[in-house]
């Protein structure tokens, strides 16, 4: 079965930053779009910010623009998410799908979900 593997999460203050990475072990990952979630307690998954085929970027918080960037790795199956000036309301279990090709909000379009990231801002 082919999934990612998720890390990079922990407890930061508000402010702080993280860097969470999403790896595919198993398979390469050219060809295909890879989206970053989010789960907080009580809400359903969201869309945060995916990368497609070609490198391109597309952000669905709007609140996460000039806070969060995406960047893919191909050879070494990784797709990094940094987040800088993490607020509150950032804090979830991360996850990250894959696709083909283009970037989608909607989750239920991506497969080869992880067990995610925990992600906590307290201070």
């Amino acid at each position: 079965q082919w999934q990612f593997v998720e890390s990079g999460g922990g407890l930061v203050q508000p402010g702080g930053s993280l860097n969470l990475s999403c790896v595919a072990s198993e398979l390469p990952m050219e060809g295909y779009a890879i989206g970053w979630f989010r789960q907080a307690p009580g809400k359903e998954r969201e869309a945060v910010l995916c990368i497609s085929s070609s490198g391109e970027a597309t952000y669905y918080v709007a609140a996460v623009k000039g806070r969060f960037t995406i960047a893919r790795d191909d050879d070494k199956r990784t797709v990094t998410l940094r987040m800088n000036n993490l607020k509150s309301e950032d804090a979830g279990i991360y996850y990250c799908g894959r696709r083909f090709t283009l970037c989608q909000r909607d989750d239920r379009l991506f497969v080869s979900w992880g067990q995610g990231t925990q992600v906590t801002v307290s201070s």
